[in-house]
């Protein structure tokens, strides 16, 4: 299970928490929905009571481009110094290239 299934268990344990069922009852429904120990369904109701709902990433999927050499030692390099990924480093530099370029467009 990835962020994703995390990210849906803790919002449907926030769900429960925020329409007032009782800790115990909450844990046991998630530990019967998820099929996952109470131990395990006790983490996420106290996840969603002590930080309430997460937001649930974005589905990835692969894509795949091709960059000059010392451009990908520098992303390396980056992500390497950043402690994230590389993909995280593209992400993120991606969604900010693009939220400029729509800013641009708009002062025109």
């Amino acid at each position: 299970m990835g962020d994703l299934g995390r990210a849906e268990r803790i919002n449907a344990a926030a769900v429960l928490v925020e329409s007032g069922v009782a800790t115990a009852d909450a844990v046991r429904v998630l530990a019967e929905r998820f099929a996952v120990s109470t131990r395990q369904a006790r983490r996420y109701v106290d996840q969603a009571v002590s930080s309430g709902r997460v937001q649930v990433p974005e589905t990835s999927v692969v894509f795949t481009v091709k960059l000059p050499a010392s451009l990908a030692a520098r992303v390396r390099q980056h992500a390497r110094e950043a402690g994230v990924t590389i993909s995280a480093v593209v992400a993120g530099a991606l969604s900010e290239f693009l939220q400029r370029g729509r800013r641009q467009r708009r002062r025109r």
